[in-house]
């Protein structure tokens, strides 16, 4: 699963670490509001979910603490672990007033965004709002086309970098396989406008507008919502 953080985000699972007498979480009750793919962005107000291993790893009964003080990246005591792909933790069927999601789906594979997809119209309550934003296949493609006039010999390595398709070069230390693996920080399957709404239909979805920052009715979407992130990206408001 993709993360925020931009580090160590991934689906694996290390349940095995876990104190199995230590649930995930809770269940909530209705009308709340869940962030899922939420990195360190964890607003009051919001059950902010993310899967990634760092978190896992700070996650720890006793060894938590140690991984935590020498980790960079430090999560917010209200971040809680749960996978979109797997189903987050307490969240109950039609439970959701407000859903959202930033820089998520296109870090998974085409079948697993497909399933985030059915899970996110199953959590969402009744004329309940699923607010997500992710990178324009679109913009980057016209950009490919546009330096393919300018530079057509670098056209295509900044398309690959620009989208995160790509890889520079092979990771050769351990730690760096480990991230290759279980990170997923690379871009799996992009998407333009025209695709994801239809992929949202499949899922479920009748009531779907394309939407940009700050134009949520409900203020709770100031809160987890950052205008840097709508930069070169297509953005989705979802009733259901």
């Amino acid at each position: 699963m993709a993360s925020r953080s931009g580090f160590w985000s991934s689906s694996f699972s290390f349940d095995c670490l876990r104190d199995p007498s230590k649930p995930l979480a809770t269940p909530f009750p209705m009308s709340k509001y869940v962030q899922y793919g939420c990195g360190l962005s964890a607003p009051e107000g919001w059950h902010n979910y993310d899967v990634s291993p760092t978190l896992r790893l700070q996650r720890l009964p006793l060894l938590g603490g140690f991984f935590r003080q020498r980790s960079s990246v430090k999560f917010p005591a209200n971040v809680l672990l749960g996978d979109i792909v797997e189903g987050l933790p307490g969240v109950q069927p039609g439970s959701c007033k407000g859903l959202y999601c930033s820089h998520v789906l296109e870090h998974l594979s085409l079948a697993d965004c497909r399933t985030a997809l059915r899970k996110s119209f199953e959590m969402l309550a009744p004329d309940g709002v699923f607010r997500m934003v992710l990178p324009d296949l679109e913009v980057a493609v016209n950009d490919y086309l546009k330096q393919m006039k300018l530079q057509p010999d670098q056209a295509s390595i900044h398309f690959m970098q620009d989208t995160l398709l790509g890889m520079d070069s092979r990771p050769r230390s351990n730690m760096g396989r480990i991230r290759l693996v279980w990170g997923n920080s690379r871009h799996l399957w992009m998407w333009d406008h025209a695709t994801m709404e239809a992929e949202l239909r499949k899922a479920g979805f009748t009531r779907i507008r394309r939407c940009t920052f700050g134009d949520a009715e409900d203020p709770m979407f100031q809160r987890v919502e950052d205008e840097s992130r709508f930069a070169r990206c297509v953005a989705f408001e979802i009733r259901k």
